[in-house]
Formats: structure tokens, sequence, C-alpha cells
């Protein structure tokens, strides 16, 4: 599909969103701020930018973005659970500008991390711009999985390779999963 000039404004500008919902979150991290404050900032950078969240009320969804703490995949639900030093922050937002989406995650360090934290996300990324590199035409969408996964088995981690749609509370007793119709 190709999109004419405005419309890509229009996904640009939904870009635009995420990626300030991303700088305010991002430098809200802080051990002892709730996942809930997380939302709360990116509620605000929303109603800010006159954009919708795409998640907010996703079968059900109750929030503007998800965080997933720790070793949680994804789709945590923000709450009360307060970051801690050492955690590993997963952030992911999403904003609708007239009709079009936009959609970015990013995992962050709470406070000091441990080494293998520390390696486990640098890993991470440079498997995402392996993903991109072969996001080439003529390829198709398992060589982009496939180029992801080499760079993470090689410096010693795994993929996930069954992801069902879920979503996950964390609270003080651990870590609630709900998945979904």
């Amino acid at each position: 599909m190709i999109r004419r000039p405005d419309e890509l404004a229009k996904m640009r500008r939904a870009g635009r969103v995420v990626a300030e919902i991303h700088e305010v979150t991002r430098s809200a991290i802080a051990p002892g701020v709730t996942t809930a404050r997380l939302n709360e900032l990116a509620a605000e950078v929303l109603e800010r930018r006159g954009a919708r969240s795409n998640f907010l009320g996703y079968h059900g969804f109750p929030a503007v973005i998800c965080t997933s703490p720790n070793d949680m995949i994804v789709h945590g639900i923000p709450g009360e659970y307060a970051l801690r030093e050492g955690d590993i922050i997963k952030v992911d937002a999403g904003a609708i500008v007239e009709g079009y989406h936009g959609d970015a995650a990013y995992s962050a360090p709470v406070g000091e991390v441990s080494e293998l934290a520390t390696r486990l996300m640098a890993t991470t990324e440079r498997s995402l711009y392996a993903g991109i590199d072969a996001l080439v035409k003529g390829n198709r969408l398992h060589e982009v999985g496939r180029a992801v996964q080499r760079v993470a088995e090689a410096a010693g981690f795994s993929v996930v390779r069954d992801h069902f749609e879920h979503t996950v509370v964390v609270t003080e007793n651990g870590p609630e999963i709900y998945t979904l119709p």
C-alpha cells in the first residue's frame, strides 16, 4: 500500500507523539516511581497533543501505555508497582492522530542494573537493528525474525517463541496474567 503525502504526515505526527511519550516517561523512571505515574504522564502528552491512545479500551485494556517490569514480556498494566533500583522496565506507547497510529516500545534501566541486565539491553538493541537491516525489498517477515534471533542467541540469550495476546498486572504479590479473547 502506497501512502499519500498527507497520510504520511499524519503517521509522522502520531510517531512524534509516541516519541514524546517515550521522552517524558523515560525522564521519570527512577526508584519509587509507580507504573501508574508513568501512565499518567503518557496520558498528559496524549491530551496535550490532541491524540488518542491505541491501547486504552482495546479488549478492555485500562491504560494508555503498557508497562512491563523485569521478566514480564509485554502488555503489563500500569498500577501501583513501584520501580526498584536494578529493575528493567519496558514501556510500550501508542498514539492515534486523525486515524493513523504510531506505536513503539523501549526498555530502560531503573538506577544501577546488573551486568547481565546491561548486556541483555545492549543485545536487544543490536537485535532490533539487525531486524531493521533485514527489512529490505524481497525479504519475508520470517527473515527479520531470523536476524533478531541470530543476534540474541550469539550473545547467549533466547527469543520468545510463543506469544499469545495477554495482559499482565503486577501486584505486590506477583504477576496476574489475563488472556485476551
